[in-house]
């Protein structure tokens, strides 16, 4: 067995990497650090005399909040959604997968060099509009994906979400202190938690979330998942990745987006790009839910934007869910 980490021994992964074939002759391990702040997962940047690599494995909880149990076969889940989508006109938009290790939950990735997440979105506001048509060709793709029958379920990861979008946030007192992210935003989220008719629709798209769909999606449709350079766009991260209906990844983009830019035209610009047939209402539903659960769970994004912005966009969510 193997765990990794960015204190673990350069000559442990050497010889792991070599147990398996992984080096190519005369190549030796120079480096190894923490690629990133990976919520999820352990994820390592391995550097040889020849080139770099990913490390990602799983850990049965939540590596950024570890007293949050987790399913640890969720990077099994990420490879077989990887292998899914192969050949979908979309390989040059996904890392390639160099090996994975099942019984140590582990997989190699190509490194994306000096590619880096979107989630400065959220502080410039701006998306050109070519990469948000990008971003909606790929997850067109994905959805077009032909399911195969061995799919994973992948409902402890599901269950575990559903928890923090459609349940914690919405709970009058779930622990959680909001004031503690910004003062007043505690009071704010009120009127939300205890609006009845409110959560008896966010629970009704709950139930959806959690049964049986027809359609491949990656399930975490968001700047963290985008990884980007001057000339180049990935998606990563598909471990919430699970058979539902479309319109869930669709709203969940469109929430982050109209978040990051504070426009709400992207619920339109978004459902107009996208090619398939899809349901405009229960789209805006989940967006709403998505604005919501972001602004007051547990969930945080790096939004640096005053209360009163905050309390436009719930209202706005609010509009959106009862549509």
């Amino acid at each position: 067995m193997i765990q990794i980490s960015e204190h673990i021994p350069l000559e442990e992964i050497q010889h792991y990497l070599e147990s398996h074939g992984l080096l190519q002759s005369k190549e030796h391990l120079t480096h190894r650090l923490k690629a990133g702040e990976g919520n999820m997962n352990v994820v390592l940047r391995v550097t040889t005399n020849q080139r770099s690599i990913i490390l990602k494995q799983s850990r049965p909880f939540v590596q950024k909040y570890q007293d949050i149990p987790a399913p640890v076969h969720r990077i099994a889940v990420e490879h077989q959604f990887y292998t899914a989508i192969q050949n979908r006109n979309i390989d040059s938009n996904i890392p390639s997968i160099l090996f994975f290790d099942k019984k140590n939950h582990l997989m190699v990735l190509e490194d994306l060099g000096h590619c880096k997440d979107m989630l400065f979105l959220y502080s410039n506001g701006k998306i050109e509009h070519r990469v948000l048509e990008k971003l909606v060709t790929i997850l067109s793709e994905i959805h077009q994906t032909p399911v195969p029958t061995d799919f994973p379920d992948n409902l402890e990861m599901r269950k575990l979400n559903h928890q923090h979008i459609f349940s914690l946030p919405f709970m009058v007192d779930n622990g959680f202190s909001l004031d503690a992210i910004q003062p007043g935003l505690q009071e704010l989220s009120m009127p939300y938690k205890q609006d009845e008719q409110l959560k008896k629709q966010i629970s009704d798209i709950g139930n959806k979330y959690l049964s049986p769909g027809t359609t491949l999606l990656h399930g975490d449709y968001y700047p963290g998942s985008w990884m980007t350079d001057e000339n180049q766009l990935y998606v990563i991260d598909p471990e919430f990745g699970f058979v539902g209906f479309a319109e869930f990844d669709i709203g969940v983009m469109v929430a982050h987006l109209i978040m990051a830019t504070q426009s709400e035209d992207y619920a339109t610009k978004i459902t107009s790009v996208y090619p398939g047939k899809i349901d405009v209402q229960l789209t805006q539903q989940v967006a709403g839910i998505e604005i919501m659960r972001r602004l007051i769970g547990l969930a945080q994004l790096p939004l640096a934007i005053p209360l009163d912005t905050k309390k436009r966009l719930l209202a706005l969510a609010k509009k959106m869910i009862l549509s």
